[in-house]
């Protein structure tokens, strides 16, 4: 694994992470004393979203986008 100091690693931060991200780690060291690991994150799943991942366990009443619409309206009104 690449040791490099920090002074390096300020210069070419970009570079050495592509190369990380690419499967290189790399050591950054500070007068010769190692410091930390930096390494590629595990990339998410493919697709992100699961849509539909709750059907058949959920209902959602059909007036959803009204419930509690009096309410509210009276609030802005200026009404309790």
């Amino acid at each position: 694994m690449r040791i490099v100091n920090m002074h390096e690693a300020k210069t070419h931060l970009s570079r050495l992470v592509e190369a990380a991200a690419g499967g290189e780690p790399f050591i950054i060291a500070r007068a010769g004393k190692p410091l930390v690991r930096v390494t590629a994150v595990a990339a998410p799943a493919p697709g992100g979203r699961r849509v539909g991942f709750l059907t058949g366990q959920i209902s959602v009443p059909q007036d959803f986008d009204r419930i509690g619409s009096a309410e509210i309206a009276g609030q802005f009104e200026g009404g309790e």
